[in-house]
């Protein structure tokens, strides 16, 4: 036991620091849908800061410390409350806002988001079909702007309005950039502040799951926002 206590005890001591630094320093999660369109595309991976809001205890995610909370246009990660799956998902909402959505539209504190049409090279990182059937558009939350897309040739549901609802103290509204395709708070209601484990800040690598999962050298490296 104890000579293979001296073997090992180095590669042990690796890997526990390994996963160490990747539950409370920075970690890279595999997207394999795409709710964050165009933003984040099928295949993506993604650096995520696990500190930049707080200092978790290793593994079971203890709040040690806090020196910031998530703000409007963060695009955090967060376990399901459903399933306890990893999210990455926009903060729209945050403590104090009061929030609708009249046909994919925001207003924010009564006061109706900006929307334009996004430049034809933003639009590129899309494939044919999407271009074809999904109108990409800049939103401009106070402070920040992103892109997001909805279908073209849609019909009113529940994930395109919702009425105005106030944000609670420790929760905050979020959703998918792929308005259209994302289970976000308009139907896993609104998450508390606690479950979020970190921001996701650039791509790494990213790999084209539609052919032949060859790489996409484009993306890699680039900044979120």
């Amino acid at each position: 036991m104890i000579e293979w206590w001296k073997e090992w005890r180095l590669f042990l001591l690796f890997v526990l620091l390994l996963f160490s630094f990747r539950s409370t320093v920075a970690d890279w999660s595999h997207v394999p849908t795409g709710s964050m369109k165009p933003t984040i595309m099928e295949g993506d991976r993604i650096l995520v800061d696990k500190l930049a809001y707080d200092l978790r205890f290793p593994f079971l995610h203890w709040r040690l410390n806090t020196w910031a909370d998530p703000e409007r246009g963060d695009i955090v990660v967060f376990p399901s409350p459903e399933t306890e799956e990893l999210y990455v998902k926009r903060v729209i909402g945050i403590p104090g806002d009061t929030i609708s959505m009249v046909d994919n539209r925001l207003i924010i504190n009564n006061k109706p988001l900006q929307y334009k049409l996004a430049e034809a090279d933003l639009v590129k990182v899309l494939n044919d079909d999407d271009q074809n059937n999904f109108t990409v558009v800049e939103e401009a939350l106070p402070g920040s702007y992103h892109l997001m897309m909805v279908s073209s040739n849609r019909y009113a549901t529940r994930a395109s309005n919702f009425p105005k609802k106030l944000i609670p103290d420790g929760s905050y509204l979020v959703l998918g950039d792929n308005r259209d395709s994302s289970k976000d708070s308009r139907f896993i209601g609104l998450i508390d502040r606690e479950r979020i484990r970190g921001r996701a800040t650039k791509v790494i690598i990213s790999l084209n799951s539609e052919d032949y999962w060859l790489p996409r050298e484009k993306r890699y490296f680039i900044q979120l926002k």
